[in-house]
């Protein structure tokens, strides 16, 4: 038996039978048009396609912006079903005469005969009322003090007294004690 090998495919040339950069570039159009084949049935599905595109893309679009426009409905109208329902409660409360009363006397400041109302406004001297407070800063600082110290502190004195000292802020001696003179 012989042995058969298989020609080659294609056989390349190097070196002398080269072809310039430019011209490798330029593509014969007529040659490649002419080894495209098409059939009168190939012509005609890529027809229907091309038809069906033209047909289908803008009802696929009007199916998008429809879907888009039901959601946005479905979530007004759960807005208003909500609304509905909170201004039925509103209703119910208003049936019963407690509530009405309570509205009444908040809301219209109504009282009942024989009552007195005061209202009073700013009842705090100015000295005493709030005043700005100033912005909290970024910046930690140390304690002067060991906290856990003087709490430990706190609480063994105030369980060791032996009377209460009456809470004096800002309220001066009503009589100063006299001094003992030697």
């Amino acid at each position: 038996m012989a042995k058969t090998t298989a020609p080659p495919s294609r056989t390349r040339r190097r070196g002398a039978g080269r072809r310039p950069a430019a011209a490798q570039r330029a593509v014969d159009v007529r040659g490649w048009l002419g080894g495209i084949r098409l059939s009168g049935f190939m012509v005609i599905m890529m027809g229907l396609v091309v038809l069906a595109a033209f047909v289908l893309v803008p009802t696929i679009g009007m199916y998008v912006d429809q879907r888009q426009q039901i959601a946005a409905l479905r979530a007004a109208v759960q807005l208003s079903r909500d609304q509905v329902a909170d201004l039925e409660s509103q209703r119910e409360r208003w049936q019963d005469p407690a509530y009405i009363t309570t509205q009444a006397r908040e809301r219209l400041y109504y009282v009942k005969p024989g009552e007195v109302v005061y209202l009073v406004d700013d009842d705090l001297p100015p000295e005493l009322a709030p005043q700005e407070q100033e912005p909290v800063s970024d910046e930690l600082e140390a304690a002067h003090t060991d906290w856990m110290a003087q709490l430990v502190r706190s609480v063994t004195e105030a369980g060791l007294a032996q009377t209460v000292a009456p809470l004096t802020v800002g309220v001066p001696d009503p009589a100063p004690s006299p001094t003992p003179t030697p």
